[in-house]
């Protein structure tokens, strides 16, 4: 029996962020991933402080997007490769009555830092735009498939990985710590993303009220080469379009709730390209296509935290579309509860739905 501090279930953004903070804490792990590509894979992996639908600034994005983008830095010189940079972000206003609600929403103190007042006249051809564009100051662009692919490599090398499902049925509790497969740990995290419903362990899998609580929704993007686009921001239109190089673009997501497979589909792939026709004029054609399983709750907060009756077992979920950007303060506020005993904000804690 080998001893660890933790075991860690998933490899997704929330398990790359908890290893990372067991690492800086100097703390031994074991993590285990099944190796399928997730919504963090999937994702756009752009880091927006904003909402661009309504120009409000996201939820509690100045204490996430401090910690987060250090975060990144510091794991881009670790992995020695490229992980993150600095993007400008730049939204199409269909009105002269969304010019004037950009203008003052800028005024806002929490949205200064973020939104550029001035607004700029597009001078693409290829991007249609009847009226100015609007600019967010202080977005990021992330590579995601290409951190998790380093992250995991850089798991192997360290043989802190198992690559395989996760059998909940080896799972015991002895005394005051956790066995799973030859190895014993104090606390036992679960960061499965939307495969925490088929965790027999998660208090509300086994709850009438799953349904209502956690609405994960499946997310498409399709990949389009545009040689004629020759645009280096990204843009939000009524889709995001996400420059990647080489004249190729990640263009969406689509948002669905009844189909939870990870299976790209016909029907998204027409409804992006749609909606994508009414932002550029010039022709693209389709790529590639990718689809993940987002782990989104009703009221739009993550689920953190412990077992009532059973302290080894923890759960860091329900990130949802902005995960990106919450994960590494999340990680470490989880971490200061098991290791600190520091309560977690009431509005995460997965006990206000228990």
């Amino acid at each position: 029996m080998k001893n660890v501090d933790y075991i860690v279930v998933g490899l997704g953004i929330a398990g790359l962020a908890f290893a990372e903070t067991l690492f800086k804490n100097n703390k031994t792990f074991i993590l285990v991933e099944n190796g399928l590509e997730g919504a963090t894979v999937a994702s756009g992996g752009v880091l927006n402080p904003t909402v661009l639908k309504r120009f409000t600034a996201a939820w509690n994005v100045e204490q996430f997007a401090a910690y987060a983008i250090p975060f990144y830095e510091k794991l881009e010189l670790k992995l020695e490769s490229e992980i993150i940079c600095a993007v400008g972000i730049k939204r199409i206003l269909n009105s002269v009555e969304e010019q004037n609600n950009w203008i003052v929403a800028s005024d806002k103190d929490r949205l200064k830092p973020y939104l550029v007042s001035d607004l700029e006249i597009n001078e693409n051809i290829s991007i249609n735009s009847s009226f100015k564009v609007g600019l967010v100051k202080r977005g990021y662009q992330l590579k995601p498939a290409n951190l998790i692919e380093k992250y995991r490599a850089f798991l192997e090398e360290k043989n802190l990985l198992q690559r395989e499902p996760f059998v909940y049925s080896q799972v015991a509790v002895k005394d005051e710590h956790v066995t799973y497969k030859g190895h014993t740990a104090k606390h036992l995290v679960f960061a499965e993303g939307s495969r925490v419903v088929d965790n027999p362990f998660f208090p509300l899998a086994v709850s009438p009220m799953l349904p209502k609580v956690f609405v994960g929704n499946k997310g498409e993007y399709i990949i389009i080469k545009a040689p004629k686009l020759k645009s280096d921001s990204i843009l939000k239109g009524p889709m995001m379009l996400i420059p990647l190089g080489n004249d190729l673009y990640k263009v969406g997501a689509s948002y669905g709730r009844d189909d939870f497979s990870t299976n790209v589909t016909k029907d998204a792939c027409a409804f992006i390209s749609a909606k994508l026709k009414t932002m550029i004029h010039c022709e693209f054609e389709v790529v590639d296509q990718v689809a993940g399983i987002r782990p989104t709750v009703k009221d739009r907060k993550p689920l953190l935290g412990l077992l009532p009756a059973t302290k080894q077992f923890a759960f860091l979920n329900g990130l949802g579309t902005r995960g990106l950007t919450m994960a590494p303060l999340l990680a470490k506020q989880l971490f200061d509860l098991l290791e600190n005993e520091i309560q977690l904000p009431g509005e995460i804690d997965l006990r206000r739905f228990l």
